[in-house]
């Protein structure tokens, strides 16, 4: 009895660790691809696309919109990351320069990605990113510090109703994804040493 009391045991030990690796793998490399798609589909969680081209417009000095940053690491990210103000106001059609602050602390060089959402979330449609740190994968050094920098503009054609917009970034550490060759490469072109 207590012989099958084990395997029983064994066998419920072997399908829970299963299923632990499978929670893992769907949530790692299934859930990101799903979750991009469903959020291009619906315009849901704030993406906010893709580098815009910014063109010559007018500002609308009648109207503020007050634009909030917020800052947030992945739970396996150990960078110290802030933005450089809390939040501005800004007329829409306004070309606007923000840092953000990055620190590696670590004792290994490490890459990073940063991806950002707006709320509201129909006002991601006219929060437009001209230049983004986001754009590209961010290396930096063991205890190294770097200042990100964000250019945007809000649209002329934002509602009337919306009046804050908060920007937020979350850091996740990508290095493990990053071919060995490439964080070489970007060793030797210097941009691991901002």
């Amino acid at each position: 009895m207590a012989n099958e009391q084990q395997k029983n045991i064994a066998l419920l030990s072997a399908k829970l660790v299963a299923l632990g690796v499978g929670m893992f793998f769907f949530a790692i490399f299934v859930m990101p691809p799903l979750y991009d798609a469903f959020c291009e589909i619906t315009g849901l969680n704030g993406k906010t696309g893709e580098q815009y081209q910014a063109r010559d417009i007018a500002v609308d000095t009648s109207r503020e919109i007050v634009v909030q940053f917020v800052a947030t690491n992945n739970d396996s990210m150990p960078w110290q990351f802030r933005p450089g103000v809390q939040s501005i106001r800004v007329h829409p059609g306004q070309p606007v320069d923000v840092i953000y602050h990055a620190f590696n602390p670590t004792n290994k060089d490490m890459v990073a990605q940063a991806i950002p959402s707006v709320v509201p979330f129909k006002a991601a449609q006219y929060f437009h990113k001209t230049e983004c740190f986001c754009f590209n994968n961010q290396p930096l050094k063991a205890g190294e510090k770097a200042e990100l920098g964000l250019q945007f503009i809000v649209d002329l054609d934002v509602p009337p109703h919306v009046n804050t917009i908060t920007l937020s970034y979350t850091l996740f550490d990508i290095t493990d994804s990053v071919a060995p060759e490439q964080v070489a490469a970007l060793d030797a072109a210097g941009q691991l040493n901002k």
